[in-house]
């Protein structure tokens, strides 16, 4: 069984200061009402031009985020492995809409993956489909529309950037993490990942994609791609979380009149993501998996699967990872146990990662128990080494 409430453990590589000021921040994330008038002066501070990079970075940026560069980052790397952790690199820059600023992501994401090649600390790497192209090429594509002549070139800019990020992936060796974003483009985002991986992943797993399993569907959609993957002999990678997008999802769903695409309660959330568990571990020949979660049951339940399946838990084929600056009682403990597991490590510019970081702070606010949870665990490792 792992202990996930050593707290000794899970906090290791913080110090005291570390600990006092994740305690402030968390308190503060408590407050729905905090986090928007936060928010709002932040905001209002960059339009006004006024200086505040300095604020952001030592508080939220240094809670949530590896730092500004693929470079900066190396020092939470390092910190990170301390606990026998890994970190994937995760360019958190989002709502860009120019080509010039998919071709910036393109670019960054490649020296992610070149950055990965050489560094053991960094198993994979990752990117957001709408971080390389518009959202609206992907809704026309999902939807089987026909795209007029400037549509057809933007998409194919697009089809261009996914290939050259699986290129150099599949070159050097680097699993490739499509993050999963809103339900409406899934479809064109699966058939993209599902063409790479015919591709590259006949040998090993270089191509991952994400189910949410808050989606009711999701399940399905995994034994749909484990029946593919047999039958065309390559391995389906996928990153398995619940899901981030509820709320947007249903005012979508109830305004454009089409099925709720969400689970109808977290219970069935939770059955289908244990049942995409035991689907993946059963099957672990022609898939791999990132058991992405801050739910200790999951990570105990996949531990449990494990053994159930003779896997060891060092297996390439299985990785557990949560976000960076939560989590860490179940971060550290698991790899403490054996597990692999890896933190996504959000880094940019500080202003451009400012919708990452909000997103984040209400999401501590929206998620029950989590913010508690945080600051009760911190609270007791304080406590435990002021004993000691």
């Amino acid at each position: 069984m792992i202990d996930f409430t050593n707290t000794e453990v899970a906090f290791k590589m913080k110090t005291k200061n570390d600990l006092r000021q994740s305690k402030l921040l968390f308190a503060t994330l408590s407050s729905p009402q905090v986090v928007q008038t936060l928010k709002g002066l932040t905001l209002a501070s960059l339009r006004l031009k006024l200086p505040i990079k300095g604020i952001v970075k030592a508080t939220v940026f240094r809670q949530f985020c590896g730092g500004e560069s693929v470079e900066e980052c190396q020092p939470q790397i390092d910190r990170l492995a301390e606990g026998k952790v890994q970190a994937i690199l995760d360019y958190s820059v989002e709502g860009k809409a120019e080509e010039s600023d998919f071709d910036r992501t393109l670019e960054t994401t490649l020296e992610t993956i070149r950055f990965a090649q050489n560094n053991p600390g960094v198993p994979f790497g990752v990117f957001k489909p709408t971080g390389v192209g518009a959202i609206e090429w992907y809704e026309k594509v999902a939807l089987g529309e026909e795209l007029n002549q400037q549509e057809s070139d933007a998409w194919s800019r697009v089809l261009g950037r996914w290939d050259r990020i699986f290129e150099l992936a599949h070159t050097l060796n680097v699993p490739v993490m499509i993050d999963a974003e809103e339900s409406w483009i899934q479809p064109a985002v699966d058939e993209l990942a599902f063409g790479f991986m015919a591709r590259f992943n006949k040998e090993t797993p270089i191509v991952y994609n994400t189910a949410q399993l808050y989606r009711h569907d999701r399940l399905d959609q995994l034994k749909m791609a484990l029946s593919r993957a047999t039958a065309e002999g390559f391995i389906y990678g996928v990153k398995i979380v619940r899901g981030a997008y509820m709320e947007k999802e249903r005012k979508r769903a109830a305004l454009k009149g089409y099925t709720d695409p969400i689970q109808a309660n977290k219970a069935a959330t939770d059955r289908d993501y244990n049942a995409a568990l035991e689907l993946i571990l059963a099957n672990l020949d022609h898939m791999a998996v990132v058991v992405g979660t801050h739910n200790e049951n999951s990570v105990a339940l996949a531990a449990t699967l494990m053994r159930k399946h003779g896997i060891a838990f060092d297996s390439r084929g299985v990785y557990v990872a949560q976000l960076f600056g939560m989590s860490d009682h179940i971060s550290f403990n698991a790899a403490n146990s054996g597990l692999n597991v890896a933190k996504y490590l959000p880094f940019g510019p500080v202003k451009d990662v400012l919708p990452y970081l909000f997103r984040r702070a209400e999401e501590n606010t929206s998620v029950e128990g989590q913010t508690g949870r945080e600051l009760g665990l911190i609270t007791a490792e304080l406590e435990r080494r002021k004993r000691v």
